[in-house]
């Protein structure tokens, strides 16, 4: 929650003699801290913006103008929505709230950011077309084919107003299956069990991407669609031979069952994983180091960046107060502190490969602070082009 909502709320006093046009700066921002509280759940677009009056020193009001601004992450289990809500909190602004100098927030003053669920990477970028949300996370791939109409968007509206706010981290495909299971590899998944991710989200993208790659399909295993949090008790209770995760880890959902049964992470490696770097620019090599879920072994895999995205249309002065503070120093203590993740954002590499146009308030950040490297803002290139070639830092 913003930090002024954590503050004991006073009980309404009686209503003034007269009516007064707004409430006083403690109630209001109560009131907001209350909503905020919703979290995950889904806002009206009615509570986008707020006015508010603050008192001054003379006991005169001056006027401070309340924004919400929505985040669209992920699901509770994945990574999205705990780094998310770290972000809300950190960059959250109402009044009363800490002064940026003394350790407090540095967002912008009246700024209230909203941590909100959702099913994933294809879900926020949906709900940025609508105009649902004011941000959103999602996987570089996705941003760049709903940017584009290509990939999994084909045959919908090139997302053309898409913008990037930069690269936050890298992510982690991983394949979870019981160390008891008899799956050593790719190929044993065949006629198993197992769980893709559910409809609108980045994992689902990704593992029809990784089967298809090493020879399997969703005909040749039984597939399922489920969100992590259940595909993990399944596969703890022998329900379900293995699924599919796309995130920063550790992630809770693959924790949660590690804590349960021995667990082991299926290689994606070889030619199979060569042929998607060649082909897919925003696939990286990466390896999930040893015991990064309870005894789990080194693994390679493939990463992806996760962005965090925006509609071209958005002011850029509040996207600009937005990116700067992201990158704050106090942003990035809070995020190092709440989260494994949150120690590898680095701003240096948020516009070293992103997927789609930055929007003009990032841009103006990077450019400020000499971030802006030259490949940074050019128009989204096809996928087919050569990878980046770099091996993610964690």
């Amino acid at each position: 929650m913003p930090r002024a909502a954590a503050k004991a709320c006073p009980t309404p006093p009686d209503p003034p003699p007269e009516p007064t046009a707004h409430p006083d700066a403690q109630s209001l921002t109560c009131s907001l801290g209350r909503r905020r509280l919703l979290g995950g759940l889904a806002l009206s677009p009615l509570l986008t913006l707020a006015e508010g009056l603050l008192p001054t020193g003379d006991g005169s009001a001056a006027a401070q103008e309340l924004r919400y601004f929505r985040i669209g992450t992920g699901t509770t289990a994945g990574t999205y929505f705990p780094i998310g809500g770290l972000i809300a909190n950190a960059i959250s602004n109402p009044p009363g709230s800490r002064p940026c100098d003394k350790g407090g927030s540095c967002g912008i003053p009246g700024l209230i950011v909203v941590a909100q669920a959702s099913n994933g990477s294809v879900d926020n970028v949906e709900m940025l077309r609508a105009g649902t949300v004011e941000a959103g996370f999602a996987q570089a791939d996705v941003a760049y084919w709903a940017y584009s109409g290509t990939g999994t968007f084909t045959g919908k509206r090139p997302f053309a107003e898409l913008r990037s706010l930069g690269m936050l981290y890298a992510e982690a495909i991983q394949v979870v299956v019981r160390s008891d299971g008899f799956i050593d590899r790719m190929a044993d998944l065949k006629g198993r069990s197992i769980s893709i991710g559910e409809e609108g989200s980045g994992t689902l993208v990704e593992a029809r991407l990784i089967l298809d790659a090493y020879g399997l399909s969703e005909t040749t295993i039984t597939p399922l669609y489920l969100k992590p949090g259940t595909a993990a008790d399944r596969l703890a209770k022998g329900e379900l031979d293995g699924f599919f995760m796309v995130g920063g880890y550790p992630v809770a959902a693959v924790s949660d069952v590690a804590a349960r049964v021995p667990i082991r992470l299926v290689p994606l490696d070889g030619e199979p994983a060569d042929r998607l770097m060649r082909t897919l620019r925003f696939y990286i090599e990466d390896e999930i180091p040893a015991n990064a879920y309870p005894g789990s072994a080194p693994t390679p895999t493939l990463s992806l960046g996760a962005e965090l995205l925006t509609r071209a249309d958005r002011d850029p002065e509040l996207i600009y107060g937005v990116v700067r503070a992201l990158w704050h120093e106090n942003t990035r203590r809070i995020l190092a502190d709440g989260h494994p993740q949150g120690r590898n954002f680095d701003p240096a590499r948020a516009v070293a490969n992103v997927s789609v146009p930055l929007h003009p308030g990032a841009e103006r950040y990077y450019r400020e602070v000499g971030l802006l490297g030259s490949a940074a803002n050019e128009p989204a290139r096809d996928p087919a082009g050569a990878p980046s070639g770099d091996k993610a830092v964690r």
